[in-house]
């Protein structure tokens, strides 16, 4: 049981988007500079990972985050040469790395080794292979589930926990907001990457048309779940200040770290100018802040 009886008050959801994850090492640093702290923490993918490292020890993880993702090139999970990566897909078939180096990474972050351990609740999603749907990681062995939510297909091997074999959370909850209401929070501050800070538009090139087919993939239960926010459920989708359209395929460049720093500091900076709009009253109170606008205009209501 965590925050009021019946669930908690306040929920960080930590969306997936890869090395675009350091763009959420600046928000959570806006929101604790408000001393906005969450009563539970979701994630998905690399948001799995930085929440896993709040969730671990909050009043030093802006700090731990913004050290593992400056000084990310030392400890990549995906430092591996051109003739590594091809003898690891000559040898599986199926994927390019090994997640040996993931595991030491959050093995060397990480003081816990188990939920139980966390100093606050936290929950990653993976997506079952055998089951085709989710399923939510929130005891028992902490890294096992961590390794499963981070594999990214065709680059990270599938995770086996429990006779089941799993891939990145991102291919079932992106941006996890309703596991954040099921569970019963009134306050959910969502930290993600920046992609679903602008609408989709139809493809006009033919290497465009898989990349709209997977955006609209990606995001499609995000939105869902954004356009049902109950009454009573304030949302507050935190911006990152930089656009990312979803038709360039620099986004997808899984190993380019060079500006780290610059996602970071963009998003502090968007996030602290969007927490001064609400301090200011310039959203309505309680106002539910969706990226699902029309033309690219940014709704802001109260859940539906």
């Amino acid at each position: 049981m965590v925050g009021s009886i019946g669930g908690p008050d306040v929920a960080f959801v930590l969306g997936g988007g890869g090395v675009h994850g350091a763009a959420e090492v600046g928000i959570l640093r806006a929101l604790d500079e408000r001393g906005i702290s969450p009563d539970v923490v979701l994630g998905t993918s690399v948001g799995a990972l930085n929440g896993a490292v709040l969730a671990d020890d909050p009043a030093r993880a802006v700090d731990r985050l913004a050290d593992l993702w400056l000084n990310i090139d030392e400890a990549s999970p995906f430092d591996a040469s051109l003739l590594e990566r091809a003898s690891t897909f000559a040898r599986t078939r199926t994927h390019l790395h090994n997640n040996h180096r993931l595991r030491r990474m959050l093995l060397t972050h990480l003081d816990a080794r188990r939920f139980d351990q966390l100093v606050l609740p936290f929950q990653c999603v993976a997506a079952s292979i055998e089951r085709a749907g989710a399923r939510w990681f929130d005891r028992g062995e902490l890294i096992p589930p961590l390794l499963a939510t981070t594999a990214v297909p065709g680059l990270l091997p599938p995770v086996e926990i429990d006779g089941e074999h799993y891939l990145d959370g991102g291919l079932v909850h992106s941006i996890p907001v309703g596991r954040a209401i099921e569970l019963g929070a009134k306050q959910i501050y969502v930290l993600q990457v920046g992609r679903v800070e602008h609408p989709l538009s139809p493809p006009s090139k033919p290497w465009e048309v898989g990349l709209v087919a997977f955006e609209i993939s990606r995001r499609h239960r995000f939105v869902e779940e954004m356009n049902h926010v109950p009454a009573e459920v304030d949302v507050h989708v935190l911006p990152t200040g930089v656009e990312m359209p979803h038709t360039d395929s620099a986004q997808f460049r899984y190993r380019d770290t060079s500006n780290v720093h610059e996602r970071i500091e963009s998003a502090y900076a968007a996030a602290v100018a969007y927490l001064d709009e609400v301090e200011r009253g310039d959203l309505p109170e309680g106002a539910l802040s969706s990226p699902v606008g029309h033309e690219g205009e940014m709704l802001r209501r109260r859940g539906a």
